[in-house]
């Protein structure tokens, strides 16, 4: 179900909580004592029943200045010498306060789960899911937070207590190198999925982020870039997902980009994390650094940072003694340093971290329910794109089937960087990188989940073999008989590069190209972290996108392909025909960055990269609103995907007036189970017309079965922001809308007559 009209009990008391903690935040230090209601020095627990601002306030209170200080910088494992005798290799440590209870902050990078790129901890595993664009084309909130959930326990047992999760930049450009990590191109499905995800981190009594904050849209010079576009622009796009993010998942804390955003880098920028975050949004929580990405001590403290991460990846320690001196010279005050410590204990306290500290050791963990959490998203995620002459699902009666390509013998592909999980079951191909930002942290790496033993055991009475598909004229003689050839194609994407190109690369179109040349009954499993170009779409009989699809991808290939799974995913981007139809054909900087990189590897000095800005003239059109505004037919669209069977829709019902409800009803008019996602569509927006998805539900049914959808609409999601006012303004008007299975698909049309509507930041 989308978004509510109107924010929950629970979120206006913490929105009216939040504010008196920031206003205490500006009062001198005489007045803020008279303000806060006596504390005696009873034992914390004694008191775990107080609002949690009067918690963290007495807390904070209690600590010395030196506390307070180490608790605003966080130590990176890898780089700290010494280490505390407690520290594990990790993202990131910060030692708390044994004498108040106040905790030692363990940090894990926990996008896809619990993160252990280049095996830092040697032996740890952990569940590894698949991509975030695969979470996303569930289009199952529910799911979200069903995996969010299992990552905080598997994080928990391994006595993490803080993840680096919860990414939610919209996808801008199909190059993107972390793509994969994120939730797609639309403000209400990706606000929608990452809200879900953290409330089900957090459901452990751990903190979850929310990041990166904000419009961090690219890779190829993420540290020196500077993403530029208008505040109504980025108030309608990135800045809505965040919003309808923090309100759904109540994150404890918000980690700021690398990239400078309209002039200001993102972790010294007053305007988004001052005006925006903690003002007009009423954030309690507090903002830590991205690793590195800080660059002041007094600017930042001031523009709105409360934490410093990875302290040894930055030029120097500005939150350490540079700000205990900073706080002796005036320049920043006591009252902003009790405000920084104030809100990450905020954070520690409401997620009820306090009062359930992490185990001391790790404890032991149901991997083998925890996979089946995995294998259900896979399933639930892959996007049956083509699937010409009903050639899936295989038949059982098939005698020959042949796979092809991709090391589809011994595993499935993950993307790559801080979210790389050293998956249960290991890894059975892993390739280093030469050169670039990326090598140091980064291996091409296989999750060992076998499509090749997977669909053995799901046809026991065929011959089903492997080639290995680098010789496009052999794959094409052994397919040449079979009954199903299944190219299982490539593209790696990774974090600290963007890709070159959405072209597969190593010549896997010709290999396409010779294997449906010689078998009419030809697929394509596509494994990418995002579209890829397919020049050989038209000579295919079907293709699925399976994304990176985790630790059991191979068993949910299988499946899928087999039809003991029905496919249910929906592209969460659009895929375009050709890479001129994007915004941008490639990453802006790409070039200088490849000469750089290039002359490292041959010895020769080089660079750094200069800073260079980024134009976002799409604005708030991203996605499938680009393609609809620049009508440009794209190869799927956003929302897409095919099914085993066939649905239906009827009875459209409009609800209009004050805010916007819409029902209908969907019917399987197949012969077999399945689920739909039905999706609501209004074209809105005075300042810059355009569609927008309002609402979505993704619904299982039996054949023949019909229920009835209803979709109450965010007003947001229609209204323009207006920077005069400020606030949302949606017009009284009419508004065209239609509901479909896709963002082109009309299959009911309709219109709202809404009332005017407003409201503040």
């Amino acid at each position: 179900m989308t978004t509510a009209a109107q924010p929950s009990s629970a979120l206006r008391i913490l929105r009216r909580t939040s504010a008196a903690v920031a206003l205490l935040a500006l009062l001198p230090a005489a007045s803020l004592a008279q303000t806060m209601p006596a504390k005696d020095s009873a034992p914390l627990a004694a008191r775990a029943g107080d609002p949690v601002w009067a918690r963290a306030d007495a807390l904070v209170k209690q600590m010395t200045l030196d506390e307070k200080i180490t608790y605003l910088h966080g130590l990176f494992p890898p780089n700290t010498k010494p280490a505390p005798a407690d520290m594990i290799p990790s993202a990131g440590y910060v030692p708390g306060v044994p004498r108040l209870k106040i905790p030692t902050l363990r940090e894990s990078d926990a996008s896809l789960g619990v993160a252990n790129q280049v095996e830092q901890r040697k032996g740890d595993t952990a569940t590894a899911l698949p991509s975030g664009l695969a979470l996303a084309a569930t289009f199952e909130p529910k799911l979200a937070y069903e995996s969010g959930a299992m990552i905080g326990a598997e994080a928990r047992a391994k006595t993490f207590n803080v993840l680096l999760a919860g990414g939610v930049n919209l996808t801008r450009d199909p190059w993107a190198g972390r793509n994969f990590e994120y939730l797609g191109e639309d403000p209400l499905l990706a606000g929608e999925m990452a809200g879900a995800s953290i409330r089900g981190v957090q459901s452990n009594h751990i903190v979850s982020t929310i990041k990166h904050f904000a419009i961090n849209a690219q890779e190829t010079g993420r540290h020196v870039m500077d993403a530029r576009i208008g505040e109504a622009d980025l108030r309608e796009s990135d800045l809505l997902a965040f919003q309808i993010a923090i309100e759904k998942g109540q994150p404890a804390s918000v980690m700021c980009a690398y990239n400078k955003i309209n002039g200001d880098w993102g972790c010294e920028n007053d305007f988004l994390l001052n005006k925006v975050l903690k003002r007009d949004w009423n954030y309690p929580g507090w903002v830590m650094s991205d690793w590195g990405a800080v660059h002041s001590t007094t600017k930042a403290a001031l523009a709105g940072l409360d934490q410093q991460s990875g302290q040894e990846l930055d030029k120097q320690i500005y939150f350490g003694d540079d700000l205990k001196a900073a706080v002796a010279k005036g320049e920043v005050s006591q009252a902003r340093v009790d405000d920084m410590v104030r809100r990450i204990l905020y954070g520690v306290i409401a997620t009820g971290l306090i009062d359930n500290p992490t185990p001391a050791s790790a404890q032991p963990i149901d991997y083998a329910a925890n996979a089946k959490v995995a294998q259900s998203l896979a399933e639930r995620g892959a996007v049956l794109l083509k699937n010409d002459r009903g050639l899936l699902p295989l038949a059982k009666s098939a005698k020959k089937i042949v796979l092809v390509g991709a090391h589809a013998d011994v595993g499935v592909l993950s993307g790559g960087g801080s979210s790389q999980v050293r998956s249960v079951g290991g890894a059975p191909v892993e390739i280093p990188l030469n050169g670039g930002e990326a090598a140091s942290f980064v291996r091409v790496t296989w999750h060992a989940s076998s499509p090749l033993r997977a669909i053995k055991a799901a046809y026991p009475n065929a011959e089903v073999t492997y080639v290995d598909g680098k010789d496009p004229a052999a794959a094409a003689a052994a397919a040449r008989d079979a009954d199903l050839a299944i190219v299982f194609a490539w593209h790696w994407q990774t974090e600290a590069q963007d890709a070159p190109s959405i072209a597969l690369p190593e010549n896997q179109d010709a290999l396409i190209d010779a294997v449906a040349g010689a078998n009419r009954n030809s697929l394509v499993v596509l494994e990418t972290g995002g579209p890829v170009l397919m020049p050989w779409l038209d000579r295919v009989g079907g293709v699925l996108q399976a994304w990176y699809p985790g630790q059991r991808g191979g068993e949910a290939i299988a499946g899928i392909l087999s039809g003991a799974v029905n496919p249910s995913g929906r592209l969460p981007m659009t895929f375009p025909k050709t890479e001129d139809q994007a915004p941008r054909a490639s990453a802006p900087g790409y070039a200088e960055q490849s000469a750089i990189d290039d002359a490292r590897r041959a010895g020769k000095e080089a660079g750094p990269i200069k800073g260079f800005p980024v134009e976002y003239r799409e604005g708030a059109a991203v996605g499938y609103r680009w393609f609809a505004q620049q009508k440009l037919p794209p190869l799927y669209p956003f929302g897409y995907g095919l099914s085993y069977t066939t649905f239906g829709y009827e009875n459209l019902k409009v609800e209009d007036g004050d805010t916007l409800k819409v029902s209908f009803d969907v019917t399987n008019t197949g012969k077999v189970a399945g689920a739909d996602a039905p999706q609501l569509y209004v074209t809105a927006g005075k300042r810059k017309p355009m569609v927008r998805l309002a609402g979505f539900q993704k619904v299982d049914l039996q054949p023949g079965e019909t229920r009835r959808v209803t979709l109450s609409v965010d007003p947001r999601v229609l209204a323009d922001y207006d920077t005069a006012k400020p606030g949302w303004t949606l017009p009284a008007g009419s508004y065209p809308l239609y509901v479909g299975a896709h963002a082109g698909d009309p299959a009911l049309t309709g219109s709202a007559k809404l009332k005017a509507w407003s409201r503040k930041p």
